[in-house]
């Protein structure tokens, strides 16, 4: 249930995020829950591939580079989904960085305690 809940989470943020930023455009729910699954395989199946290989890269900017690699996330996903499109790299940049705030907070605010029984 929990993974159903983040997905709608990513959705509701795509769906702001294509009302609110320029250049970056949702064109409805069904869009929305297709780029947020096909998003969270991108960052879990080809994201650590890419970082492995830039890792050199990563380490020379300080790890600013990873910002890149989740723009790079975000783009693949509009190849992918009909429907979810990206136009230019600043978008991709501001979506990236906004739907991993997103994720996070969910994440903080869903935390189990270890101590809770």
């Amino acid at each position: 249930m929990g993974f159903i809940l983040y997905f709608l989470v990513i959705a509701a943020a795509m769906m702001a995020l294509s009302r609110l930023l320029p250049g970056f455009q949702v064109d409805g729910w069904v869009p929305a829950l297709l780029g947020a699954v096909v998003l969270g395989a991108a960052n879990a199946i080809l994201k650590p591939i890419l970082f492995v290989l830039t890792l050199p890269f990563t380490i020379l900017t300080l790890g600013l580079f990873l910002l890149v690699l989740n723009a790079l996330m975000v783009w693949v996903t509009a190849l992918i989904v009909p429907g979810f499109s990206v136009h230019g790299i600043l978008p991709a940049l501001l979506a990236s960085m906004i739907l991993s705030v997103v994720g996070m907070i969910w994440k903080a605010a869903t935390k189990k305690r270890k101590n809770d029984d």
